[in-house]
């Protein structure tokens, strides 16, 4: 710095600047009586003249004198050219206004120029040019833009910073806002130029915007594939959507995408055999299309040999009963095990997979599926301890629980046990054998029965709605008021109701780690009329697959591993719940579980899970976040039994950084405005350089020392308040 000026100045006002010169004065004229009463005496007259001096300090001191300094900075102004270089900027959608029909170039190409230093040079004799790219993908593995950031950091890191160029698509995902740097910019004037590249409309574009291919498939039973497709173009475009496994097999489906829209669907695919598959999913481009990288999706599957185990609990041999064991009898993956009460006589239902009793606690965490039908509390049937260990079942293993009523009423009687907080609906206490009819009532979808992959029996959205429509009827439901909330209602009847709707019928919830699914009427097997099973055994196949589905994540002798969200994305907040068994087969209450994980960059995280407590037995849980998309390993042990459990965990796209996206041309003019700055198109450098030079002078730095207030100032007059009344004492005055 190079001081330019200096000078002595006062803070005053009128009433500062006439009180000060009324009060010398009067002190002038009170201290001149003093000494004249004292004969004139020379002592007197010294401490009435450091009165005087007292009290001119103080009216000084009132006008608050400073003394300003300025500086002239030594150094050249600095302009910084700041450039994005993350992935967005990839994207190929800077089209020449001179020349619209020549090939797209990507946003980096455009902004290039910009970071030549020799496009500069016209300034180095005026001005120092700082160039630095930005993106938080050179240290992130997650790859997202961060604009905020930089501008602050230049800001600290230039003393005598003067003008910001920034080149960038605005597509900011990470830190602060980029308005928050703009504002300290603006506090030390200093403007932003701004190059959007890319354009603010999204060119012409198909992409595939999610395929949720589930964690693992059974072989030789088919699995349905959701998937989104969105257009950008300006028509509807009929046009086929491709799966293709690594080992050849294809399937295709013809799907019309609407204007500017979206379309939602499936595919079924139905894997052959054992293995570890990789599907891909591809859309063919359209003509005018500028980008193809989001044409095409891939992600891992794991194809598995089934083994379900599923336990019905009945009181009598209904039909319903009888139709739904044969049902998952005969599925080869399905393991049934029955357990029929006869409440009125001492024999219990006996043959083949038949329990004399109801099962042991580590007998009963075997299972993945349990079905209760007309049974409750009483002799010869359920007891409120098995009531808690099946609520438990549930909530720690990751278990599904039906609930199948029929027109005994029992299922009331659970209403007093630790199973009514899992029941879905509010039953009718005052029809505790539900409603019968001699007219068939028939099931009507909801709007979310119309979407949910667990009420599709045919392929088609039209055709499965079709065909619910045209089901044989059922002539008793059973007796409830309405959903609960917090549960999802997939059918209702489709004519009774009461002064909370529609009767509902099929009803599901989540808890715990487990899901539940009420079915409101005995009736399915009549499903069966002139289609044997074709309906009948897929819904149940259906149901025990989609309530298992987590629970078979990943399993070995003694260790269950399950997470949810069951199919994760980059960000998301995943729980991994563990099940560990004692060598008895009993869930362990205490121990410590441990899991490694291993991301696809290579890092290495070591996460202990925690136990649930008593009310959670067996069940240990601890929380991970991913931050890149991809295959993860996952090590699980337990220390206590010595056991591991290997298995992989997929995390599917959801990159921050996108490519195809437009251009957030508002962010940028943002800045301008705040900063005061200006938005430049097209990068023409030697209209920025222009700017830059017209550029008023930055104002000299100023130095001001506050004399009034400073400490020494204050201790002057005080040592002289000091001196004076030391001086009295010693005349005698005091």
């Amino acid at each position: 710095m190079i001081p330019t000026a200096s000078e002595l100045t006062f803070s005053w006002t009128p009433a500062t600047l006439v009180f000060g010169a009324v009060l010398l004065a009067v002190t002038t004229v009170v201290s001149f009586v003093i000494w004249k009463r004292s004969g004139f005496a020379w002592g007197t007259g010294a401490l009435e003249c450091l009165r005087l001096l007292i009290i001119a300090l103080i009216a000084v001191t009132l006008n608050q004198p400073e003394w300003r300094e300025r500086f002239r900075p030594a150094e050249k102004p600095v302009v910084a050219v700041l450039w994005d270089t993350s992935a967005s900027m990839e994207t190929a959608d800077a089209i020449d206004p001179d020349d619209p029909s020549a090939p797209a170039r990507s946003r980096a190409e455009l902004v290039a120029p910009l970071t030549d230093p020799e496009a500069w040079a016209p300034l180095g004799g005026e001005v120092e040019v700082v160039l630095q790219s930005f993106s938080s993908g050179e240290n992130d593995p997650e790859s997202a833009t961060d604009i905020g950031g930089p501008l602050e950091e230049i800001l600290d890191d230039q003393e005598n910073l003067r003008a910001v160029v920034l080149a960038t698509d605005g597509d900011w995902n990470t830190g602060t806002p980029p308005a928050r740097a703009a504002t300290r910019l603006r506090m030390n004037d200093v403007p932003v130029f701004a190059v959007p590249a890319g354009s603010d409309t999204r060119l012409p574009d198909l992409a595939i915007r999610s395929f949720d291919v589930p964690t693992f498939a059974i072989a030789g039973k088919p699995v349905r594939i959701p998937f989104v497709v969105e257009s950008a173009l300006p028509r509807d475009r009929s046009t086929s959507v491709t799966m293709e496994t690594d080992d050849g097999e294809m399937l295709t489906k013809e799907i019309t995408l609407p204007a500017m829209g979206r379309v939602q669907d499936s595919l079924l695919w139905k894997p052959a055999a054992t293995g570890e598959r990789t599907l891909t999913l591809r859309i063919p481009p359209a003509e005018e299309e500028r980008t193809e990288d989001n044409n095409a999706v891939s992600a891992p599957i794991a194809v598995r040999k089934e083994e379900l185990r599923v336990l019905l609990v009945d009181s009598y041999p209904r039909w319903e009963y009888r139709y739904l064991r044969n049902a998952l009898e005969r599925d080869p993956g399905v393991t049934v095990h029955c357990l029929l009460f006869h409440p009125a006589v001492e024999a219990m239902g006996d043959g083949p997979g038949y329990l004399g009793a109801f099962p042991l606690p580590a007998d009963l965490a075997s299972y993945d599926v349990i079905f209760l039908g007309d049974v409750g509390i009483g002799p010869r049937q359920l007891t409120a301890e098995q009531c808690a260990q099946l609520r438990n079942q549930v909530a720690t293993q990751a278990a599904g629980l039906v609930f199948l009523p029929g027109f005994r009423g029992n299922q009331l009687s659970l209403l007093d046990t630790e199973l009514d907080e899992l029941l879905p609906v509010v039953y009718d206490t005052e029809q505790p054998r539900g409603w019968g009819s001699p007219s068939p009532g028939q099931f009507e979808l909801t709007d979310l029965g119309l979407r949910s992959l667990l009420t599709r029996l045919e392929d088609g959205e039209n055709e499965n709605a079709d065909v619910w429509s045209s089901l044989p009827g059922f002539q008793w439901f059973a007796g409830v008021q309405r959903a609960k909330a917090g549960t999802e209602v997939l059918a209702t009847h489709s004519f009774e109701a009461n002064r909370y709707g529609r009767i509902p019928l099929i009803v599901t919830k989540t808890y715990g780690t487990g899901k539940i699914l009420f079915m409101g009427t005995d009736g399915a097997w009549r499903w069966r009329k002139g289609v044997e099973d074709r309906y009948h055994y897929r819904f149940w196949g259906q149901v025990a697959r989609w309530m298992a589905y987590q629970r078979n994540m990943a399993s070995g002798e003694s260790i269950r591993l399950f997470y949810s969200p069951d199919r994760p994305r980059t960000g998301d907040t995943l729980t991994l719940n563990a099940n560990v068994m004692s060598p008895g087969g009993e869930p362990l209450q205490a121990a410590t579980v441990i899991a490694r994980i291993t991301s696809p960059a290579g890092t290495v995280d070591s996460i202990r899970l925690q136990p649930g407590g008593e009310s959670q037995w067996g069940l240990f849980t601890a929380a991970f976040s991913p931050g890149e998309p991809g295959t993860f390993q996952v090590e699980l042990t337990c220390t206590d039994t010595g056991d591991t459990l290997e298995t992989t965990l997929t995390v599917q796209g959801g990159a921050r950084e996108k490519t195809g996206e437009p251009a957030r041309h508002e962010v940028l003019e943002e800045i301008t405005r705040i900063t005061r700055g200006d938005v430049w198109l097209r990068p023409e450098i030697e209209s920025i350089r222009d700017a830059i030079a017209r550029l008023p002078e930055p104002d000299p730095v100023e130095r001001r020392l506050r004399i009034w207030a400073h400490p020494a100032w204050v201790g002057v007059i005080i040592l002289l308040l000091g001196i004076f009344w030391v001086g009295r004492k010693a005349t005698g005055a005091v």
